[in-house]
């Protein structure tokens, strides 16, 4: 089992940055992906932002150019630095660990971008 403790989020005004954290602890054997999801009310869970193992990243397209994905594989934690924040980034953001396929999620963390 992997557990995973998200931090980081909160209240920030339109333009703003806020940094997300995931750090994953428990039997870990091999880490396919670690990246975020969202969720804004009313609307699906989306993919905001993955690293996947051989070194590739993907991001939404909404969230390109303002948003930067990093993980410390010492500490199998990953970050995700939210940059030009927008209303619309709104959402409540989960963290998502993939350990030999089988996936895994956080609680969740509120961010909220409002003046």
């Amino acid at each position: 089992q992997v557990q995973l403790v998200e931090s980081g989020g909160g209240l920030v005004q339109p333009g703003g940055s806020l940094r997300l954290s995931c750090a994953a602890s428990g039997t870990i054997f091999s880490i396919n992906s670690m990246g975020w999801f969202r969720q804004a009310p009313g609307k699906e869970r989306e993919l905001v932002a993955a690293l996947v193992s051989g070194g590739s990243i993907n991001y939404a397209d909404s969230v390109k150019g303002r948003f930067t994905i990093s993980r410390d594989n010492a500490k199998n934690t990953v970050h995700l630095q939210m940059d030009s924040l927008k209303p619309e980034d709104t959402a409540v953001y989960y963290c998502n660990v993939r350990d030999r396929g089988i996936p895994y999620w956080g609680k969740g963390t509120l961010v909220t971008v409002s003046s």
